[in-house]
């Protein structure tokens, strides 16, 4: 058995051959979203009150995928008697409602770096599973993966009739199916590579000239090791160990503590600025030391040098307000939502802190608001602002809004991309937990943009967003003045 490491394997594709007729695909269950605990006796009896729960059950708890034929068997009975009668309707919106509420935190982060490695080499994406596309779409349509084979279930009228339509996607009829993909497609398959975790997937892997076996279960283990096949290591996505919730509970109160610390140690300036540097600047080194979590930072240099200047970030949890403010420490502030003046802890410290907030329902008041900010900026104080607008559910860098782009050109004060990675693992966006761990932030070089025809204000901005998407996916080497920050 030969162990890779997921930067190995991304050097690898990057190495590769190119193009559309090279093939990447990835089994679901177990290779890119790691499953869930099957339910309690007690809880499979309460959710028969609910024929809407049995639904959302069926979706949620076969997500794993199954890996021996007497389990597909069951999830097969189960899908056709709980769905029968439901419409196609129903069942999508289902689907991306679990998704949104839970999956997403389940989704392997490492096979998102691999999906968007393959993406960089041109190849063709493909999701194969035996499960259903209310499960799978949407997770494909967030991993940006438009090929999905999956088991079919037949309908009448839209509404499941409690069949499945043709051959179910399971052990040969999914390498059947993607073989018949690669024909019409024309893929070549000797070049291609595929991912999978199950020994029900040998017939899968066997297809393909570059085969990658994932966390695989003792069969697969076995035949990878015979095989010489490259090994991929995914760290499992678990619940919240009573650790983790500890050392969150001590994070708000240290938080809180270390900002009331910063506010006193200046208050005798009476300068409300110092106050509020001072307040973010223990208020980030108490929460990490409480939390365990270790921010470490590529081209800090950047960060200092700059000022003032308009920061951009990638955003994808509530944490992320915690590592900014460890990385720029002082002389800043931030554009934010409204919503956030209903959070008991942030809001009010972003209030002192002399944050501006937007309501994004209402346009011509956004203009309005950030009006000052440029002043903000041209006092020498920067601006802290997430071009995307709303945090997102994974790694995924999403669309970027132009108004940042505009503040610095009114300005005159440059760009500052800080490229956040592993935020969303750290806390997920709905969670309230903060798991102990490695943030990494890559401050790149402040971008000029006093010379940018706003006739091409859109190509300039999506070259910018595709600067944070290279850096996720080609990750600075430390260097040494890479810096990392309050390690506990």
């Amino acid at each position: 058995m030969s162990a890779m490491s997921v930067d190995e394997a991304v050097r690898v594709i990057g190495a590769g051959a190119r193009g559309p007729r090279i093939a990447a695909v990835f089994d679901f269950g177990g290779t890119v979203v790691h499953g869930f605990t099957p339910p309690s006796a007690v809880r499979r009896l309460l959710r028969r009150r609910d024929p809407r729960q049995v639904v959302a059950a069926a979706l949620l708890d076969s997500i794993r995928g199954a890996r021996a034929e007497g389990e597909y068997e069951r999830f097969l009975q189960r899908v056709m008697h709980g769905w029968a009668g439901h419409s196609e309707a129903e069942l999508a919106e289902l689907g991306e409602q679990l998704f949104r509420r839970t999956v997403y935190g389940h989704l392997y982060p490492e096979a998102w770096r691999l999906i968007r490695a393959h993406e960089a080499a041109g190849h063709t994406l493909v999701l194969a599973s035996c499960l259903t596309r209310f499960q799978v779409g949407p997770a494909a349509a967030e991993l940006g993966i438009d090929n999905v084979l999956c088991t079919a279930m037949a309908t009448q009228d839209g509404v499941l009739t409690g069949h499945v339509d043709g051959k179910p996607l399971w052990r040969n009829g999914k390498a059947e199916r993607v073989r018949q993909f690669a024909a019409t497609h024309d893929l070549n398959l000797s070049d291609s590579y595929a991912y999978a975790d199950a020994a029900t997937d040998l017939p899968l892997l066997e297809l393909v000239g570059r085969p990658h076996a994932v966390n695989p279960d003792p069969r697969m283990a076995l035949e990878a090791g015979e095989r010489e096949w490259p090994v991929l290591s995914f760290r499992p996505r678990r619940s919240a160990p009573v650790s983790d919730v500890a050392r969150t509970a001590a994070g708000f109160a240290s938080l809180l503590g270390g900002a009331l610390a910063g506010v006193a140690a200046k208050a005798p300036t009476r300068e409300r600025r110092a106050m509020a540097d001072a307040m973010i600047s223990h208020a980030a080194g108490a929460t990490l030391r409480a939390t365990g979590v270790r921010v470490r930072v590529t081209g800090a240099e950047h960060a200092r040098d700059a000022r003032p200047a308009v920061f951009i970030f990638n955003h994808q949890s509530q944490f992320d307000m915690v590592v900014l403010a460890e990385v720029l420490q002082s002389g800043f502030t931030g554009i934010v939502k409204q919503e956030i003046t209903r959070n008991p802890v942030f809001g009010p410290l972003m209030r002192f802190a002399g944050a501006t907030f937007i309501d994004r329902s209402d346009s011509a008041g956004t203009r309005a608001a950030l009006a000052p900010v440029v002043e903000t900026l041209r006092a020498g104080l920067s601006i802290v602002v997430a071009p995307e607008g709303t945090r997102s559910l994974t790694p995924r860098v999403g669309p970027f809004k132009k108004g940042a782009f505009h503040i610095a050109r009114q300005a005159g004060v440059p760009i500052v991309p800080l490229v956040i990675r592993n935020a969303g693992e750290i806390a997920w966006r709905d969670s309230a937990i903060v798991h102990k761990g490695v943030v990494d932030v890559a401050v790149l070089a402040p971008i000029d943009v006093g010379e940018w025809d706003p006739r091409d204000m859109d190509a300039e901005v999506e070259r910018v967003r595709r600067l944070f998407l290279g850096t996720l996916l080609d990750w600075p080497a430390p260097e040494e003045n890479s810096t990392a920050v309050r390690q506990t």
